[in-house]
């Protein structure tokens, strides 16, 4: 299954889908039909049972470059462009902003190369991030005189700490494997021709060994507690837990351990 036409490719491995920016004339810049596609993809793989973990990546040397003129033309009502600035990215995209953050099903990032604005914040909306030892981040949006764009100020002071936060979006430096790893902004560093591998294998492993419910519900757990106190959190885990221990994934668990197999966990 494949949308090459408007720079998104899409395959199937299994239990694993892999979403790929594919415009890489472009460095994998994306413009306004690229961006609702990729969203259109991310929204099939959450309504596909089958699919229990998503990959995404870029083409050749590129992860994504961030928005294409045209598609800063477009938000800003600018060169003849019809203003989408005034308009809800629900209604421009077809989803909202922040679609991947209401996903249950977990979204894996394969930094294969540089990463800038849009493209930054693609990669900070992913669950897990894996970065290839020759990529580079970069906000760029200070160099533009633009803001910190769809929810960049949100997920980084909570992902990397609101010193580290400060420093990447006020200077919009680039930052390299080395130190991304080091504050936190990803998990894991490879070689770029084996960072995708590493992904895949890694989104594999929970495709196959994890109940898509409890990710989905870890997920949203998680999520809901940057913003929820400490006691109504605990209280939250006592009652999900209860339920937890009333769907097919927990026996199934306990059986596989004691028949000495992989447990074979239901849908989401």
């Amino acid at each position: 299954m494949s949308k090459s036409t408007t720079g998104i490719e899409i395959r199937t491995d299994g239990p694993v889908r892999t979403i790929t920016f594919a415009r890489p004339e472009r460095r994998n810049g994306m413009d306004l039909p690229m961006f609702g596609a990729y969203y259109d993809a991310l929204a099939e793989a959450e309504a596909d049972d089958g699919v229990r973990a998503v990959v995404v990546t870029g083409a050749r040397s590129s992860f994504c470059s961030g928005a294409t003129p045209d598609l800063l033309a477009q938000l800003a009502g600018a060169d003849g462009h019809e203003g989408a600035a005034e308009k809800s990215m629900d209604a421009v995209l077809g989803h909202p902003a922040h679609l991947p953050l209401t996903m249950g099903t977990p979204l894996i990032a394969a930094i294969n190369g540089s990463a800038a604005g849009l493209g930054l914040v693609h990669a900070l909306f992913a669950d897990v991030r894996f970065m290839a030892d020759e990529a580079q981040l970069s906000a760029v949006f200070s160099r533009f005189g633009l803001i910190a764009e769809y929810g960049a100020a949100w997920l980084l002071p909570r992902l990397v700490g609101v010193g580290h936060a400060m420093d990447l979006l006020l200077s919009s430096r680039a930052v390299g494997a080395a130190e991304a790893l080091r504050i936190g902004l990803v998990q894991h560093t490879a070689p770029r021709d084996t960072v995708l591998a590493a992904a895949h294998e890694y989104a594999h492993r929970l495709a196959e060994t994890c109940s898509p419910a409890s990710m989905a519900v870890i997920k949203r757990q998680i999520l809901d507690g940057l913003r929820t106190p400490a006691d109504e959190a605990v209280a939250a885990s006592v009652s999900l837990m209860r339920e937890s221990f009333g769907r097919p994934d927990f026996p199934e668990a306990m059986a596989a351990l004691r028949e000495r197999r992989q447990p074979v966990f239901p849908p989401r």
